[in-house]
Order: C-alpha cells, then sequence, then structure tokens
C-alpha cells in the first residue's frame, strides 16, 4: 500500500483548502495548476495560481518543491535527517506604469505579511519595446523547509495570500 509523503500530504491539504476557496466560497479562481515529476533529478514540484474573482489582472500561486534527498530520507528514516519541502509564493501585477514608485510598496506588504522571509521582485518588459507599461512578479521564499507540524499554518498562509492579492488591486488602481 502506498504510504504518502510529507509532499503528498501537504499538496492534498493546500489543494484541497484552495478548491474550497473556489468551488464553496467562490472568493477566488483556479487559474492553473501543475503537478510535476522531474525524472531526471527525481524531484515533484506542485503549483496552484489563483486570483480574485473580482480582479483577475492580479495571480498568485503557491509552489510546494520537493527534492530527491527529503523524499528519500523520509521513506528510509534516515537518521538525523529533517525531511521536507520547499515552499514559494509568487505574485504578479499585470501591468503598471511606475514600477519605481510601486515596488517598495508591494516589499512594504511583502514583509507585513511574510517578515522574517526573503523576498525578491522582478519588472519585465519586452526588450525592443517602448515600455507603456510594466509587468511585476514578486516571491516570497521560505527558506526553511516545511512539513506536517506546519499543516495547520496553510488556512492562515491562503488567507494571507488572499489579503496580499486585494491590497496589490487596490494599488494597482
Amino acid at each position: 500500500m502506498f504510504d504518502p509523503t510529507i509532499y503528498d500530504n501537504l499538496k492534498v491539504a493546500i489543494e484541497n483548502y484552495i478548491y474550497d476557496l473556489d468551488n464553496l466560497d467562490e472568493r477566488i479562481h483556479v487559474t492553473h495548476r501543475r503537478d510535476q515529476l522531474d525524472m531526471a533529478s527525481m524531484s515533484r514540484v506542485f503549483t496552484l495560481q489563483f486570483c480574485l474573482r473580482e480582479k483577475a489582472g492580479i495571480t498568485a500561486e503557491l509552489v510546494l518543491k520537493s527534492a530527491l534527498e527529503d523524499t528519500a530520507a523520509e521513506i528510509l528514516e534516515t537518521p538525523g535527517s529533517q525531511p521536507g519541502c520547499g515552499l514559494e509564493l509568487r505574485f504578479a501585477l499585470v501591468t503598471t506604469k511606475q514600477p519605481e514608485l510601486l515596488c517598495p510598496d508591494i516589499q512594504a506588504i511583502m514583509q507585513e505579511y511574510w517578515p522574517s522571509q526573503r523576498t525578491l521582485q522582478r519588472i519585465h518588459y519586452t526588450f525592443g519595446e517602448t515600455p507603456a507599461s510594466f509587468n511585476v512578479a514578486s516571491s516570497v521564499y521560505f527558506d526553511r523547509k516545511v512539513n506536517e507540524d506546519q499543516m495547520q499554518d496553510m488556512p492562515e498562509l491562503c488567507h494571507h495570500m488572499l489579503h496580499v492579492l486585494h491590497r496589490l488591486g487596490i494599488m494597482e488602481k
């Protein structure tokens, strides 16, 4: 019989909670889902992207990653190991005309919700075109592994993501 790993358990919990926000609560739309197994590195990545129903131009994406080392340590019950998963949150604003004014505010929002996590912002535009608007992406990296001990934190994490989406939507106007 199949014994689910930390990755499987977290993935199912996150997926169930986010799909409930979409189907039952009707607060969000799930816009993309990916569950990938990389056979070359034996790593797994689960991504679930969503937006607020009233503001489709801004998306949030939760990324859960598991490396071979963590899966092997868990299955083999390696003494002294602490298996877990990587977690990253991504937010994307479709367009803004003045990223230099908007990015400090975005950074402040991310730090308000995840003060001890590393954040990174990227500004994108199409080379060769005079940029009338820029795409801004912000990522929050959890530099420690997550495991089933953080299972009860997943609903709060998702609600923080909804609050950030709402605040980013207000800023974009």
